[in-house]
């Protein structure tokens, strides 16, 4: 999907759903904001102590119900249609925002921390039918983007509901007002809800089991039969680990380290959670829809080091004789290192999440999402615990907050280590994908075509220079094989470049070698094939070989088929006296729809072989044609390779010579 994820919002197989998320989302914030502040600020009758126990305990209250009731929700959500589940979740939400309200005006702790708990198990219920309803309503190449939206629209939610909270609840009729916005809130999320399309439950005649220890321990046993699910899982939960523990952190770290008041604690939420919705955001952009880890132990690397700069930068700092607000500290130049440090911490923890978010939805089986997601919310509260109580002991052994950061820095450094040695081919495409995109400005077009095409494919490209097979091995989704010339494999240029890819070597006077090819592509894969056998000297398409075609046609694949311009203008190409060639040109790669050959059904061996190399030279012969900009003028067709022939100066002089006096033109034109 080459479009923004933006289109979705337009959609109502996704805006009532976000809407309806977004909502909730602030409207915890609103609630358990407004409930610290009181807490801490506003029941005469709780001294600071006890004040500090009860936010405490608050905070254990809320991710209680993760534990107690995720199992059962994954499997309600599995066996039931889930768009009726969520305004019944939300209806819940009505009820248990109107006891909300009753406990602030009443200002009894206790039933707020009950409110708290119905609150959690709310969360818990919703959870597996949010993310379990979104590869229901988009396709797969829509995941990446949808995530993203309700990561970065969570993260804002969860901003404006804290300050929203903390702002109202002060004020002389905070209570009220609080009260208000809580049921207008939890109302708007129902009536948003009632839009959402209806999602048929993936395993109707699943029997709920009542037993949620047994249950819990279950569903988590069957992620972990799936090596990939279960890393995925452990990813994410490291990265609420992460998330978790630094926005607890921001009063100490504003308080005891920076001697700066809540309007910098505030500051500081604001940085980190437009950092995830940018991060959150870019996701679509950097994998144009594709639902892979690529970028994932980059952003790991990326998270260790703005952690590690972040510590290096509060290094030495002591707060000073008086307090100081956000704008006394925005008006110090270093501070701006502190929040540049949260902001590309935080845009690398969306870069991090969002794909294991979209690969945990893409790879569970239908019938068991909803489960895999509950399992998924277990251990993430189980790591947010771990982490809370790392946290606590570190400060009550008098360790500073500094020092968590800086344990959180090195421990993020071995996870960082250990993706970066499960997914090495990744971490090598994402770093020449940006590499790439920067210095050639690369741009894809049609990657909807690509993933039109059936499991079993044969991927033509023209051949213009040396980058073509880094292009495509690095801007085409998944892991396409690459039909390689042994000859080619064996020069020591090419190895390090081939080792980062999937490569089936091929010896042009081996008879088998095509039979092999055939093979691989019955067995599913996307072939790679350049049918000219050479790069180009002309820039135009050399001769085409017959070979791919049968390959297409003896595998019953369709053919895709790529352009690749630009490259011939580059360094790498064989251009050279012919072509003014630039460091780094514009490239642009082009899919084209799949198709298939027309081959009679009589024809056979030679003749059949012959008509599949006939029919793939006028792929690529329409190919070249298709690409082309057929609005330009025949001068113009002209004029363009003029100015980047080498021989452009003597074109000039002879276009220049033909063209009438009374045009006008000048040279300038």
């Amino acid at each position: 999907m080459n479009m923004s994820e933006f289109s979705l919002l337009r959609s109502r197989r996704f805006l009532p759903l976000f809407v309806t998320q977004f909502l909730g989302a602030m409207n915890d914030n609103v609630f358990k904001n407004a409930f610290v502040i009181l807490a801490l600020y506003g029941m005469a009758d709780i001294g600071g102590q006890y004040a500090q126990i009860l936010v405490t305990v608050a905070a254990g209250i809320f991710i209680l119900p993760y534990f107690l009731f995720s199992a059962t929700a994954g499997q309600i959500a599995d066996a039931h249609e889930k768009s009726q589940l969520i305004r019944r979740i939300k209806l819940a939400e009505i009820a248990i925002m109107a006891i909300g309200a009753i406990g602030l005006h009443l200002g009894d702790p206790y039933l707020l921390l009950g409110v708290l708990f119905l609150m959690g198990a709310q969360s818990a219920f919703f959870g597996p039918v949010k993310y379990g309803i979104l590869p229901n309503h988009l396709a797969e190449n829509e995941l990446v983007g949808g995530n993203g939206l309700i990561e970065a629209g969570t993260f804002l939610a969860i901003l404006v509901g804290t300050i929203a909270g903390g702002l109202l609840i002060l004020r002389a009729d905070g209570i009220a007002i609080v009260s208000v916005v809580l049921l207008v809130l939890a109302i708007a999320g129902w009536l948003a809800s009632r839009s959402i399309p209806v999602a048929e439950p993936d395993m109707p005649d699943l029997k709920i089991n009542p037993n949620v220890i047994a249950e819990t321990f279950s569903i988590i046993s069957h992620a972990g039969r799936s090596r990939t699910l279960f890393l995925t899982i452990l990813g994410l939960s490291w990265f609420w680990l992460v998330g978790a523990t630094f926005l607890s952190q921001f009063p100490t770290l504003a308080n005891a380290v920076l001697g700066a008041d809540e309007s910098v604690v505030t500051l500081f939420l604001v940085a980190f959670s437009v950092g995830i919705a940018i991060g959150s955001l870019a996701c679509n952009m950097l994998l144009q829809g594709e639902v892979s880890a690529r970028y994932v132990p980059l952003a790991a690397i990326a998270m260790t080091v703005f952690i590690a700069d972040l510590c290096l930068a509060l290094q030495g700092r002591a707060p000073g004789e008086t307090t100081i607000d956000a704008s006394a500290f925005l008006s110090t130049p270093g501070n701006w290192r502190i929040l540049v440090d949260l902001i590309g911490m935080a845009i690398a923890g969306g870069l991090y999440s969002v794909p294991l978010f979209a690969v945990l939805q893409a790879r569970s089986e239908p019938e068991h999402r909803s489960r895999n997601i509950a399992a998924n919310n277990i251990l993430n509260a189980l790591f947010m615990v771990v982490g809370a109580i790392w946290a606590a002991l570190m400060l009550a052994y008098g360790l500073s907050v500094t020092t968590v950061f800086a344990s959180l820095a090195a421990v993020n450094a071995i996870v960082a280590v250990y993706i970066c040695g499960l997914l090495p081919g990744e971490l090598t495409r994402s770093l020449f994908a940006i590499v790439l995109g920067l210095l050639f400005r690369v741009r894809i077009n049609g990657l909807d075509n690509y993933r039109r095409a059936g499991p079993r494919a044969v991927v033509v490209a023209n051949h213009v220079s040396f980058l073509d097979g880094l292009l495509l091995a690095v801007f085409l989704p998944g892991k396409p094989l690459f039909a390689v010339d042994t000859y080619v494999a064996q020069h020591w240029w090419a190895r390090p470049f081939l080792a980062l890819i999937r490569v089936f070597t091929v010896d042009p006077g081996n008879p088998f070698a095509a039979k092999a090819l055939v093979k691989e592509v019955r067995d599913g894969n996307h072939l790679v094939i350049f049918p000219e056998g050479r790069i180009t000297v002309t820039g135009a398409l050399m001769k085409v070989h017959e070979g791919p075609g049968m390959i297409a046609d003896k595998a019953d694949a369709d053919l895709i088929p790529v352009r690749i311009e630009g490259a011939e203008a580059s360094i790498f190409s064989r251009m050279k006296g012919k072509l003014r060639r630039r460091l780094f040109p514009r490239i642009t790669i082009t899919v084209l729809e799949p198709r298939r050959f027309h081959i009679p059904e009589e024809a056979r061996g030679r003749n059949r072989r012959r008509i599949a190399g006939n029919q793939l030279y006028d792929v690529m012969s329409e190919m070249m044609f298709e690409t082309r900009d057929r609005d330009e003028t025949l001068f113009e067709a002209c004029w363009t390779p003029a100015r980047c022939t080498a021989a452009g100066q003597s074109f000039w002089t002879i276009s220049s010579a033909s063209r009438p006096a009374t045009t006008g033109w000048s040279r300038e034109h």
